[in-house]
C-alpha cells in the first residue's frame, strides 16, 4: 500500500494527530483548529492528510508555507477507489469509501509509529478510526463535529428517529421534533436522510450513531449564535441518557490566512475602491454550482437589482449541484461561455466576475462587503456571521438548507431567496435590493454587528469560546 507514514515528534511539546475527511469543507475547519492548536497552545500537530481525490485548492491550503512550524503535514498514500467508486457515486459515500481504505493503511501504521499521539482528532465522517486505533486503547479519540450544533443535536436524535419510524421521513406529517430544539421542516432535512434506502443515508446512520463514542465533541460557533440548541444539549434528558460526551464550543474559528492567487490582488484592488458596505459577495461555496438557467436568471436579477456585486462564478452544471467538491480550484473556464450575452459589458462599471476561486475570508472582512450571497455552509456562515456581514441564503445540498432557515428565523441574520426550481431574476432582484438598500436589510445588518460584537466577546480571554479552547486543551494534554 505504499511507503510508511511518519509522523515527526517534538519531545518537548504534546503532540495530537488531526484527520479530517475528504473536500475542502471537510479540511478548513481541523486545518484551522490544527494551526490554532500548535500557535496558541504549544502542541506538536501531525495533520493526516488523504490525498486521494485531493482538489488543486485544497492541496495548495494544506501545503501552504505559512503554517506554523510545529504543524506537520503528513500525506496519507494514494487509494484506489477504481474499483469501488465511480463518476456517480455521490460524495458522502466516496467520501466514506475513500477514508475506509486510508484507515485500513493507518491501522497497520499509527501502532507501529514510536511517537504516538496523545490525542486523535476527528471529524463527524471518520468514526472508522474507532475502529482502526482499537489497539491503541489509552489513545483518546475527539470529534470535531463541522456544522451547527442543532445539527449536532439532529445526528444525536438520527439513531432514535430510525428505531422509531418505520417509513421515509419525508412522508412525516410534522416536522421533526429534536429534543429540545426547534423542530426541522421536513423539506428542510439534509439530503442523505431523503431516502434511507440508500448508502449516504446509511453511512450518516453508522457514522452519527458512534458519535457518542468520543471523548469530546468540538463545535465551530459559540453560545450565543444558537441558545436554545446548547440548553438541549447540555439539559435535556435524551441527550443526558445516550450519554453524549461533553461538547466544547469555541468558535468561531475562521482562517486568518488565504493562500495568494492570481485572483486575489485584482479582488482586493477592486473592493478598495468602492463605498463602504456597497458591495454584494456572490459565492457558493467549495463545492456549489448552479445549472445553466438558474445562472442566467442570478445574472439578471444581479443586474436588474443595480447594486455592485462580486461574483465567484463557475462552469454551470444541469445535473449536480455539488459537481466541483473534488474539484476545487480546478480547471477555469471562459465565463462568457455560460453568462448571458452582454452581461460583463453592461455591468463592468458596478460588478466583478471571478472566475471560478476567491479569497472569501478576505472578502468578507473588507470594508466595501456589505452583504452576502451564499449556500449557507457552516465555514461560511461563521466567517460571514463572525465579520458583521448579513447573508441571503440560497442553500444547495446537504444541510444548508437547515442552517439557512437557521439564520434567517432564530438567528435573524438572513433572509432566504423564495421559490421551488429555478429562481427567477425578479425574486433575486427583490432580496437583493431588500438586503443592500431596504429597511430588512437594516435590521439584518444591527444583528450581524450585534453578533460581530458577541463574536469578539467569545474570543476574548475569559470569553465562552475562550474558556471552552483551554478547558480542550488541558485535556487534551492530560491525556
Amino acid at each position: 500500500m505504499g511507503s510508511r507514514v511518519h509522523l515527526e515528534f517534538l519531545p518537548d511539546k504534546p503532540h495530537v494527530a488531526v484527520i479530517p475527511s475528504t473536500g475542502i469543507g471537510n479540511i478548513t475547519p481541523l486545518l484551522e483548529f490544527a494551526k490554532h492548536l500548535a500557535t496558541h497552545h504549544g502542541f506538536h500537530v501531525s495533520f493526516l492528510y488523504t490525498t486521494t481525490d485531493s482538489s488543486t485548492a485544497q492541496n495548495q491550503q494544506v501545503h501552504s508555507p505559512h503554517h506554523p512550524p510545529n504543524l506537520h503535514v503528513v500525506n496519507l498514500p494514494p487509494v484506489d477507489l477504481s474499483d469501488i467508486v465511480n463518476d456517480q457515486t455521490p460524495i458522502l459515500t466516496r467520501l466514506c469509501l475513500n477514508l475506509e481504505q486510508s484507515f485500513h493503511y493507518l491501522n497497520t501504521q499509527l501502532p507501529q509509529q514510536h511517537n504516538k499521539p496523545q490525542a486523535i482528532v476527528i471529524d463527524m465522517f471518520c468514526t472508522q478510526a474507532f475502529d482502526a486505533f482499537k489497539d491503541l486503547p489509552n489513545i483518546p479519540i475527539f470529534i470535531y463535529f463541522t456544522t451547527s450544533a442543532h445539527m449536532l443535536a439532529f445526528s444525536l436524535f438520527l439513531p432514535q428517529l430510525d428505531s422509531d419510524v418505520e417509513g421515509e421521513f419525508v412522508d412525516l406529517p410534522e416536522p421533526v421534533q429534536v429534543p429540545g430544539c426547534k423542530p426541522i421542516r421536513i423539506t428542510d432535512l439534509m439530503n442523505q436522510v431523503a431516502n434511507r434506502k440508500i448508502d449516504e443515508y446509511k453511512w450518516c446512520l453508522y457514522h452519527f450513531g458512534r458519535l457518542p463514542m468520543a471523548k469530546g465533541i468540538i463545535l465551530n460557533t459559540w453560545q450565543d449564535v444558537e441558545p436554545v440548541t446548547f440548553k438541549a444539549l447540555r439539559d435535556h434528558s435524551f441527550y443526558q441518557n445516550i450519554p453524549i460526551p461533553p461538547v466544547y464550543p469555541i468558535g468561531p474559528l475562521i482562517k486568518e490566512y488565504e493562500p495568494v492567487t492570481e485572483t486575489t490582488p485584482e479582488c482586493l484592488a477592486w473592493l478598495d475602491i468602492q463605498s463602504s458596505g456597497s458591495v454584494l459577495f456572490v459565492s457558493f461555496g467549495s463545492g456549489g454550482i448552479l445549472s445553466v438557467e438558474q445562472q442566467t436568471e442570478l445574472a439578471w436579477g444581479l443586474e436588474l437589482s443595480g447594486q455592485r456585486f462580486m461574483w465567484v462564478v463557475r462552469a454551470a452544471n444541469n445535473s449536480n449541484a455539488s459537481a466541483t467538491f473534488f474539484n476545487v480550484g480546478g480547471d477555469v473556464n471562459d465565463p462568457t461561455s455560460y453568462l448571458p450575452e452582454g452581461f460583463l459589458g453592461r455591468t463592468r462599471e458596478r460588478g466583478m466576475v471571478v472566475m471560478s476561486w476567491a479569497p472569501q475570508a478576505t472578502v468578507l472582512r473588507h470594508a466595501s462587503t456589505g452583504a452576502f450571497l451564499s449556500h449557507c455552509g457552516w465555514n461560511s456562515t461563521m466567517e460571514s456571521v463572525a465579520n458583521g456581514v448579513p447573508m441571503i441564503a440560497w442553500p444547495l445540498y446537504a444541510e444548508q438548507r437547515m442552517n439557512a432557515t437557521m439564520l434567517e428565523e432564530d438567528v435573524g441574520v438572513a433572509v432566504k431567496v423564495k421559490g421551488e426550481g429555478v429562481i427567477g431574476r425578479k425574486e433575486i432582484e427583490r432580496v437583493v435590493r431588500m438586503v443592500m438598500e431596504g429597511e430588512g436589510g437594516k435590521v439584518m445588518k444591527q444583528r450581524a454587528r450585534e453578533l460581530k460584537d458577541s463574536a469578539a466577546k467569545a474570543l476574548e480571554i475569559e470569553g465562552s469560546s475562550s474558556m471552552a479552547r483551554a478547558s480542550l486543551a488541558k485535556l487534551l494534554i492530560a491525556e
